[in-house]
């Protein structure tokens, strides 16, 4: 995940999600996700934060969400990723905004809590085009939107 970070052509973040991991991920030194995420652009949606923001390489969006990552993602450049912020990824995916989903699935069963895909998500097909498994168990599997 770590190289997936520093290969991405930025990170999106919903405002929550940003925080959340600025405040943890830079109190774990020793963290091979520490330096990647620091170096990485971030991208933040939000309607209540102001610049400068805290975290190096952080740039508000301003205006609607969906509009600001349609016009990053109309430039030139890597892809973007997303990590957490399921309102967010609601809101694109309902703008056929988002082409890969890159899903970590834990060996861990909790019985309740969000889900990503809510009822009133837009039908959406997707593709298989890869997995692999970690040594902890997680299962990461790589879906494309299908046709």
């Amino acid at each position: 995940m770590g190289a997936r970070i520093a290969e991405s052509g930025g990170l999106v973040f919903w405002r929550r999600t940003y925080e959340d991991l600025l405040s943890y991920w830079n109190t774990q030194p020793d963290s091979p996700f520490t330096e990647p995420l620091n170096a990485a652009r971030k991208f933040v949606a939000s309607r209540t934060l102001r610049e400068p923001l805290p975290w190096p390489n952080s740039t508000l969006l301003n205006g609607d969400a969906a509009d600001a990552i349609a016009d990053l993602k109309a430039r030139p450049g890597r892809d973007l990723h997303i990590m957490g912020s399921g309102e967010l990824i609601q809101s694109l995916l309902r703008r056929g905004l988002i082409d890969k989903f890159v899903l970590m699935i834990h060996p861990l069963v909790l019985g309740s809590g969000r889900r990503l895909f809510a009822d009133g998500s837009p039908a959406t097909n997707l593709r298989l085009v890869d997995t692999k498994t970690a040594t902890t168990g997680v299962v990461i599997a790589t879906y494309e939107r299908a046709p």
